[in-house]
């Protein structure tokens, strides 16, 4: 019955393709594609000392995700996506070979972001921004249902915001540590 309605949502979003808007949505996209943009900013801010931690933190974030989302609930839901249920939809993209619940996409995206945004990040918000023209892509391209979303979402708002309160709460315990000895 939901899947019913979620595929007339799906079909009601074909009707605002556009060669423009398709373009964008593929762009969007294949930036989450294995979740590379991710993994590379959590390189990048791994590799720079001043952010490090922050780095460390998204790379631990993003692991979880995997075991999460792609191991775990994928297989354990086993959700055919609404391109095989609904064939008659030309897809923009190759057709995805693994299970549809949770979007791995949004998931990544949002661990991300919320991994940024509870660390206090400058880089919090546009994450954000991406997350969610990524995971509106997944719908778009008819290879997710809005209910996939939506729990990527809340995966990755979850793991996001536990990696980043223990991180910070290991942090603050280090330089509660540190003021404690500089006042000896």
């Amino acid at each position: 019955m939901l899947t019913n309605y979620e595929l007339r949502i799906l079909d009601a979003l074909q009707s605002i393709h556009t060669p423009f808007l398709d373009w964008l949505m593929v762009f969007f996209t294949s930036l989450g594609d294995y979740g590379l943009i991710w993994i590379l900013l959590a390189v990048i801010l791994t590799i720079l000392p001043k952010t490090r931690r922050m780095g460390i933190a998204l790379m631990i974030a993003l692991l979880l995700d995997v075991l999460v989302s792609n191991i775990w609930l994928k297989n354990f839901v086993a959700r055919l996506r609404p391109c095989e249920v609904n064939p008659s939809v030309s897809l923009l993209i190759p057709r995805p070979l693994d299970y549809s619940f949770p979007s791995g996409h949004t998931a990544a995206s949002f661990t991300a972001s919320c991994t940024l945004l509870g660390m206090k990040s400058r880089l919090g918000w546009p994450s954000l921004l991406v997350s969610v023209l990524i995971a509106f892509s997944r719908l778009y391209l008819y290879v997710h249902y809005p209910t996939d979303v939506l729990a990527g979402m809340l995966v990755g708002f979850s793991l996001g915001a536990l990696v980043s309160s223990l991180s910070n709460v290991q942090a603050s315990t280090h330089a509660r540590k540190l003021m404690h000895q500089a006042g000896r």
